[in-house]
């Protein structure tokens, strides 16, 4: 075969697979009305289903209905979809589709649903224009300029409230984050009003679409939700009333609250996996085409629960963009948590990013850049630490954790708590992960791509870890060890990330994985706000100057790089200075030291002239403690700020 025989045979064998993608994309319907759209006049029904031989949609009038009210054929398309009308007024009703593959029966509801009724058994046909609350219209997100700028604290819907020392009425429900003004049994403040008190900016809330394990009516079981059914209906569990809408109205009563009291909203994602794995609505609707299989035809099982969707595939991709999409639209969501988030191919999640931000630029996108096992997800397509770089999506900084408290769940010693030679890593960790100088330099580019913690809540809490770790310890140096690990956090550059109650020095008793251990062990006890009331003001006073001074928020690296030098300072410590009225700071220098020592520690300072402390080891507050000069001594376990004018 001579050149021009090769060169002609290699466009033959392009149009022959051009040809063939094009077939196979005959397969794929990308547009917007998949699932039920309702009006007064009509319902329409579209399911993406192309290896179905028929599908019937079942309607009910009631959900414990052991007949459906009227059941109807669907019309097969071009691109996979089945599709029809019902000319009837449906609002309220249940459906369910009945497919027939090859002689075999499936009963699904759509994932695409955006109703459910009780216990997720039947999808609820629902006009989603009277579940808005009065001033829907007129919500608008808190205004956000750059992503680390927010101050993110995680909690779970029941957690909040479950206490009977909360002081809420509506324990257990969204409607818990509507009410203010509550108080525990000491009368500090709870709830709202308590998260008011704190400072923080957006509320991280754990899994609030439909999850499998908790029995709407009862309330029965206990779990953090990260066993999704259905991605996008709300949880029934938290509602007064699962069988109807009222799910959808209260959550967006909830985010309304939440809005009005100046919150974003974040909502903790799970795309990663489903509870169900052959009985799920996606294989039930099409077999094994939303999961990723191995060699021999398993399932794959990356994230360590039995199964992983498989992002890359069109529709599944399809399906995540426009399950983001209609949170941020309908439910007016700030932002999203991706779990495991390495399972994501890099192309879903930069759609996920170009899509919500077209919507708002505003929109936090973050999430755990590892997964749970195994995948045959290809490492380069994998969004893991460093993959982010560019991607206007941030990661947790694992590296970060370890480095100030040590291991999860064992007793391994960090910066804080009395290992030694982390202090390099401690330095990564303070200029957001990024490539500082030829020593100090991580996995982000930006600062904007770090997510800075040392709690959340997989794991030990930090209390119980301290109390794991330091168990010889006194209680009192095991709060300085707290606080000390806490001040590092809010003084880095990057984004801060607080496990809810950790303020409260929040134990779980020493459950290191409380994902179903109900809530006597998970519940924020708000008993513990009078106990430990100093340490709240402590963790208060840090988010208060964090939100005053944006030189601790630094716009991007160049400016980090320019603006934040580190001091010479003892053996085990650390000190950087933030100079020159760091990004518009009212604060010409800043000094913050870090000493994680047993004994005091003598810092110089770097010009001469008076200092103002804002912050030692007993206090923090936006206006200056007391003034020295020269040089610090500085307790044992424990930081400084101090500013010069």
């Amino acid at each position: 075969m001579d050149k021009l025989d090769y060169i002609n045979y290699l466009k033959e064998l392009d149009m022959e697979m051009a040809k063939e993608q094009a077939v196979e994309c005959q397969r794929y319907y990308f547009a917007n009305d998949l699932g039920v759209i309702y009006t007064s006049n009509m319902t329409t029904f579209r399911v993406w289903a192309p290896t179905a031989d028929n599908i019937e949609v079942l309607i009910y009038k009631e959900e414990n209905d052991i007949e459906p009210k009227m059941k109807v054929e669907m019309n097969k398309g071009d691109t996979g979809t089945w599709f029809v009308e019902v000319n009837k007024d449906l609002l309220g009703m249940y459906h369910i589709y009945q497919i027939n593959i090859k002689g075999i029966i499936h009963k699904a509801v759509d994932p695409y649903t955006k109703g459910l009724g009780t216990n997720s058994k039947l999808g609820l046909i629902v006009d989603l224009d009277r579940t808005d609350p009065p001033g829907w219209e007129e919500d608008k997100r808190p205004l956000l300029q750059r992503p680390q700028d927010a101050i993110i604290y995680e909690v779970h819907v029941r957690d909040f409230s479950s206490s009977e020392d909360s002081g809420m009425k509506h324990k257990n429900k969204y409607l818990a984050f509507t009410e203010t003004d509550t108080v525990n049994k000491d009368g500090q403040t709870t709830g709202l009003s308590h998260l008011k008190e704190l400072g923080i900016t957006h509320i991280h809330l754990q899994p609030v679409f439909d999850y499998a394990t908790v029995d709407d009516i009862s309330g029965e079981g206990y779990n953090w939700g990260y066993d999704p059914y259905f991605y996008n209906v709300p949880e029934g569990s938290y509602s007064s009333n699962p069988s109807d809408d009222t799910r959808i109205r209260e959550f967006k009563q909830m985010v309304k609250s939440l809005h009005d009291n100046g919150f974003g909203v974040i909502m903790d994602v799970v795309y990663n996996h489903t509870y169900h794995t052959e009985d799920s609505p996606f294989n039930q609707i099409i077999p094994k085409y939303y999961y990723r299989m191995d060699f021999y035809g398993n399932y794959s099982n990356g994230s360590g629960t039995g199964n992983e969707l498989a992002s890359e595939k069109p529709m599944v991709r399809k399906f995540i963009v426009d399950s983001v999409r209609y949170w941020a639209e309908e439910y007016h969501i700030d932002g999203f948590r991706f779990d495991l988030m390495a399972l994501h191919d890099k192309a879903t999640m930069q759609q996920v990013e170009q899509t919500l931000h077209s919507i708002d630029s505003s929109i936090l996108i973050y999430g755990e850049p590892w997964m749970g096992g195994l995948s045959p997800l290809a490492h380069e397509q994998q969004l893991v630490k460093g993959a982010q770089r560019g991607m206007k999506i941030a990661v947790f900084n694992d590296h970060f954790r370890n480095a100030i408290k040590g291991d999860n769940d064992g007793q391994a010693l960090g910066f804080v708590s009395g290992a030694l030679h982390q202090t390099e890593n401690i330095k990564r960790g303070v200029v957001a992960a990024i490539s500082y100088d030829n020593e100090i330099q991580d996995y982000a580019l930006e600062p904007w791509e770090t997510v800075n913690y040392v709690s959340s809540h997989d794991n030990l809490t930090l209390w119980d870890k301290l109390h794991k770790s330091n168990m010889h310890d006194s209680e009192v140096l095991r709060i300085k060890m707290d606080r000390l690990a806490q001040g590092i956090i809010y003084t880095s550059q990057g984004i801060p990330f607080l496990h809810g109650g950790e303020e409260l020095l929040r134990t779980k008793y020493g459950n290191h994985n409380s994902y179903n251990a109900g809530d006597k062990i998970n519940q924020i006890k708000w008993e513990r706000k009078n106990e430990y009331y100093d340490t709240f003001c402590y963790y208060k006073g840090l988010i208060d100057i964090r939100k005053k001074h944006p030189a601790f928020r630094l716009a991007n690296a160049h400016q980090i790089r320019e603006c934040l030098s580190f001091l010479d300072t003892p053996s085990n410590t650390i000190g950087f200075l933030l100079a020159e009225n760091a990004n518009n700071d009212s604060w010409k220098n800043i000094v913050v030291f870090y000493n994680p020592n047993r004994q005091s520690v003598c810092f110089n300072l770097p010009f001469d002239g008076h200092w103002n402390v804002i912050a030692d080891d007993q206090q923090v507050r936006n206006e200056p403690l007391y003034t020295i000069c020269n040089n610090v001594q500085l307790s044992p376990i424990s930081l400084m700020i101090l500013y010069h004018n």
